[in-house]
């Protein structure tokens, strides 16, 4: 399987500069080539195919000089990432989903580019790149298998390596152990064996610095050099509120996937969910999702599985004897009047998200 590492790069001010101009390079050509993509349809009725377009690569060279200075495989993939976003686009059409055209990349809009097979080289504390030279890498962490990818990304000033590399399964020892979570807000997960993970509210917490930070962007002037600086300071504490997100996610599902074999998820519909604006902020801040996917892929690499089943009256239905109880969302203890089952109401939707995910498996 693959996994990306991601890892902080310190390049010099030529490097620096280097690398925005292959990213300015690389945004241009996009640009240009999905121009060409529209022109052609128009005129002649037809797409331009991810071949026709590479072939072309030679030739812009010859014209356009600086292209040499940006390796032949981070341009060639500048060609896949525009076929990939066409692909995208005309699968969504066919599902019935928002179309979603592709878009032309504005100045900053262009963050990344990519060495598909060669052109790099991990060297000690240096990450050598073809045409930027050796650049200062972290490495934070080992790195376990073939490195196959290498994407230089560039985020509110700050330079990261993403190596995406080749690794053999490592199937965690089986525990026996079945849980349903329950997914919520005030808990951000309630497991069947009555465990609960508090749910930190990161963004509730950090509200009144945003707001502060928010108030500095819109006193400066357009344009100008405070301004730029006022929004870069912005845009990395929303950075930092979505790191911590995603660590407290990552902790989660490591403790779930070591201690499960069957992990059952709801499958919300997030989307429709924050629709309720009064709910909202507290769901997005929660991040669902994002445990679910993380989850998912630590227990695809240790040999485990989850299954999402429909929510469909989970928090409603009796998990001891199957009868309805109609409940209010303030209602927290779920009581049955026909059985005298009574436990939280979290636990509750818990077991009989666990009960319709062993009925799926079966």
């Amino acid at each position: 399987m693959l996994r990306t590492y991601k890892f902080r790069l310190y390049p010099k001010t030529e490097q620096q500069e280097r690398i925005d101009f292959t990213l300015e390079r690389c945004r241009l050509l996009y640009n240009r080539l999905l121009d060409e993509r529209i022109h052609a349809y128009r005129m002649e009725g037809k797409t331009l195919s991810y071949y026709e377009q590479k072939k072309t690569l030679p030739v812009r060279k010859k014209a356009i000089p600086a292209l040499k200075e940006v390796h032949s495989q981070v341009l060639q993939h500048v060609v896949e990432r525009l076929d990939k976003a066409y692909q995208s686009f005309f699968n969504r059409v066919q599902n019935g989903g928002k179309a979603g055209f592709p878009r032309f990349k504005g100045v900053n809009r262009y963050r990344s580019f990519t060495y598909p097979q060669s052109g790099f080289a991990l060297k000690g504390k240096y990450l050598k790149l073809s045409k930027i030279g050796e650049v200062r890498i972290r490495l934070h962490r080992q790195i376990a298998g073939t490195i196959k990818t290498c994407s230089i990304v560039k985020k509110n000033g700050r330079y990261y390596a993403c190596l995406a590399v080749e690794q053999a399964l490592k199937p965690l020892p089986k525990t026996g152990k079945e849980v349903g979570v329950d997914l919520g807000i005030k808990h951000l997960a309630v497991t069947s064996d009555e465990q609960f993970f508090a749910s930190p509210h990161h963004l509730r917490r950090s509200e009144r610095r945003l707001k502060r930070l928010g108030r500095l962007v819109s006193k400066k002037k357009k344009g100008s050099h405070r301004r730029k600086k006022a929004i870069r300071l912005l845009a990395r504490m929303h950075e930092k509120i979505a790191n911590q997100r995603k660590d407290y996610a990552h902790r989660i599902s490591h403790q779930l996937v070591k201690r499960y074999d069957l992990i059952a998820f709801e499958d919300l519909n997030v989307q429709g969910m924050v629709k309720n604006h009064h709910l909202a902020k507290s769901i997005v801040d929660a991040g669902w999702r994002q445990l679910v996917q993380y989850t998912t892929y630590k227990a695809e690499s240790a040999g485990k599985r989850v299954v999402q089943v429909n929510p469909h009256q989970t928090s409603q239905r009796c998990a001891s004897c199957g009868d309805i109880v109609k409940k209010t969302l303030a209602e927290r203890v779920h009581r049955c009047p026909f059985c005298s089952y009574e436990q939280d109401r979290d636990i509750n939707a818990a077991i009989n998200i666990l009960q319709l995910a062993k009925q799926e498996a079966s």
